[in-house]
């Protein structure tokens, strides 16, 4: 069964000056403020469309690379997933760099880079983003 999710976006101004926000609608767990130079300099205590993309992207990953090895008979005991998204303006974004480490019993790192390279190649936000440039390093803890 499918499922849809959804967030909105109310922005005020042009582009420079203006400032809005993103609701996370579907999960009801917050409004965050997005601001130009929010993305394009310092953060300042707001998000962007980048962060949030890190975000879905490295929670997609861990679920796809936890799911992967658990199939193959190693499920693992954790794993963190950090993805960082690199916006030039005037350019867009320009590549996505997951860093993952995970804790999996019994399995070697010959294996553990395989499972990460498929989850990487597999993971839903990924195909979504196959426009982009993911690179990937990945431990076993």
């Amino acid at each position: 069964m499918a499922t849809t999710r959804k967030a909105t976006t109310h922005w005020e101004g042009n582009l420079l000056e203006g400032k809005g926000s993103v609701a996370l609608e579907s999960s009801g767990i917050g409004t965050y403020d997005v601001s130009w130079p929010s993305r394009a300099e310092e953060a300042n205590g707001k998000t962007s469309p980048e962060e949030l993309i890190a975000a879905a992207h490295s929670s997609c990953y861990s679920m796809a690379l936890s799911h992967g090895l658990a199939q193959a008979g190693t499920p693992p005991q954790t794993v963190d997933t950090s993805a960082e998204v690199t916006f030039q303006p005037g350019k867009g974004i320009t590549g996505i760099h997951l860093t993952v480490t995970a804790s999996v019993p019994g399995l070697d790192a010959d294996a553990f880079a395989e499972a990460a390279e498929n989850a990487k190649k597999n993971c839903p936000v990924s195909q979504a983003l196959a426009g982009t440039e993911i690179t990937l390093t990945a431990t076993l803890a």
